[in-house]
C-alpha cells in the first residue's frame, strides 16, 4: 500500500498503530479498508514498520510482567522520537495498554502527551467532522458486538452505533450487548490457554447473532473477528458474515474524491485517487 513511515517523515496528523494483527490475513482486509478510509478523508498518517512492536497486552494479561515492561519501553522509547496528534488503532487491546498502560512506564518528567484513538471512535469523528463522504445508506440488518476492551474496559459504546446509523444500515441488539455484552472468548490470552468448559464462548455469542437474525455481525477488534469467523453454524443453518466497522465504512465511500491537505505531497494524493478508483 506504499504507507508512509514515521522514520521518513518524522510527524503526521496520525500515527496509525497496526497491531500483531497486522500478520494475520483476515486482519490484513480490516487495516486494508481502515487506510482507504483514511486515505478518502484526507488523513495525513503515517505508520513505524518494522519499529513497531508487540504492545505488550497479551503478555500482561497471562502475568509476564517483565515481558509486557520491556516492550512497553521500547514503544515509548520508538513514539517519543516523533511527532503526532494522536494515535489511531482497529485493536482495542492495543488500544487499551497504549492508552491506560503506558503512561506509568514514562521516563520522570515526560508524559504520554497524545490521545489514543479506537477506529471506529475516530471514523466517527470524521464523519461528524464532514471529512468523509459516505454513498447513500445501506440495506442491510446488522448487529454489533461490543469488544470487551472497548466498551466494558474503556466506556465505548456510542461511537461505533453512531457510525452504523450513519451507514443507514438496519441495527438489531442483541439480548447482550453494550455494559453487558458477553466476551467473544478472544481477550485475557484465553486463546492460547485451555479453559475447561462444556461450550466456546464464542459458539454461545454467536448464539446470541443469530438470535437477532441479523445478515451480519459487525466487530471492532481482530480477535473478536477471527474467534467468531472461528464457529461451525449448526447444522441447516448458514455462517452469519462477520465484519469489520472500517470495511463497512470502506464500502460506502462515495467516489467523489476530497479535498487533499496542503499537509499531503504528490505522492500520497495520487495514491488516495488510486484508492478511491
Amino acid at each position: 500500500l506504499d504507507l508512509p513511515l514515521m522514520a521518513d517523515v518524522e510527524r503526521a496528523e496520525v500515527l496509525l498503530w497496526l497491531g500483531d494483527g497486522v500478520f494475520d490475513m483476515r486482519n490484513q482486509r480490516t487495516l486494508r479498508a481502515l487506510i482507504k478510509v483514511l486515505r478518502a478523508a484526507g488523513v495525513d498518517f503515517a505508520v513505524l514498520g518494522n519499529e513497531e512492536r508487540d504492545s505488550g497486552d497479551v503478555a500482561r494479561r497471562l502475568g509476564d510482567e517483565a515481558t509486557f515492561q520491556s516492550l512497553a519501553r521500547r514503544n515509548i522509547a520508538t513514539l517519543s522520537r516523533y511527532r503526532f496528534e494522536s494515535i489511531v488503532t482497529c485493536d482495542p487491546h492495543s488500544f487499551h495498554v497504549l492508552k491506560n498502560e503506558y503512561g506509568a512506564l514514562y521516563p520522570q518528567g515526560q508524559d504520554a502527551d497524545y490521545p489514543v484513538w479506537h477506529h471506529s471512535t475516530f471514523i466517527n469523528q470524521l464523519i461528524e467532522s464532514g471529512r468523509l463522504p459516505l454513498a447513500p445508506g445501506q440495506a442491510q440488518r446488522v448487529t454489533y458486538h461490543d469488544p470487551c476492551y472497548l466498551g466494558r474496559y474503556n466506556g465505548e459504546y456510542e461511537a461505533p452505533r453512531a457510525v452504523l446509523r450513519a451507514l443507514g444500515v438496519e441495527l438489531v441488539e442483541m439480548q447482550r450487548s453494550g455494559y453487558r455484552s458477553r466476551c467473544c472468548g478472544g481477550g485475557g490470552g484465553a486463546p492460547i490457554t485451555d479453559v475447561p468448559g462444556k461450550q466456546r464462548i464464542p459458539d454461545m455469542r454467536m448464539g446470541d447473532v443469530r438470535e437477532t437474525q441479523a445478515e451480519q455481525v459487525v466487530v471492532g477488534c481482530p480477535q473478536c473477528t477471527a474467534m467468531l469467523e472461528g464457529v461451525v453454524p449448526p447444522a441447516g443453518n448458514e455462517a452469519t458474515a462477520v465484519k469489520d466497522i472500517a470495511e463497512m465504512v470502506a464500502a460506502a465511500l462515495d467516489n467523489t474524491p476530497p479535498a487533499t491537505p496542503a499537509s499531503h505531497d504528490a505522492a500520497a494524493s495520487q495514491a488516495t485517487e488510486e484508492v478511491l478508483s
